[in-house]
Parts: C-alpha cells; sequence; structure tokens
C-alpha cells in the first residue's frame, strides 16, 4: 500500500479516534477496506509488542491474522464441500 504523506502511527489513531480525516494519509487504490476493530487495551498493547518483534506494523500484523484464520476457514469449506 502506498502512503500519500507519512505520519506516526500513533499521529493516525489520534486523528482516526477524534473523527478527522485518515484520507490524506491512505491510498485506497489497491482495494484495501480499512475497518475499525474494537480490541481490549491489553490486546493492542501486545500486538504492538508482537509487531516490533516482528518488525511490522500493528495494522499488517493484524491483517495477516484475519487472512491466516480466513484461509483455514476457506480451506476447511472446500473440504466438505468435496
Amino acid at each position: 500500500m502506498q502512503v500519500k504523506k507519512q505520519i506516526s502511527a500513533e499521529e493516525f489513531d489520534r486523528i482516526f479516534d477524534e473523527g478527522g480525516d485518515i484520507s490524506p494519509y491512505v491510498d485506497f487504490s489497491e482495494g484495501i477496506k480499512w475497518f475499525p476493530i474494537p480490541l481490549k487495551v491489553w490486546a493492542l498493547r501486545l500486538a504492538n509488542k508482537e509487531a516490533e518483534r516482528l518488525g511490522t506494523t500493528r495494522e499488517e500484523l493484524m491483517a495477516s491474522w484475519i487472512m491466516e484464520h480466513i484461509e483455514k476457514l476457506r480451506s476447511k469449506g472446500e473440504k466438505e464441500a468435496s
């Protein structure tokens, strides 16, 4: 994903949380849909630590986790359909 302007993740989160316009910071051309996920603060902290350990962003980490789960569900569905 190509970002139009660079800001920190904390600044992005602050703008989003305050209901601000985040569109100057996101390139929507790749067909990616952003949506808020309500999580407990402790879960976000753990995700932040894991993302830092892996050298990625929290958003990329969570997207990866979600896609892994979706792929497992899709694979399971294909096996059941056979």
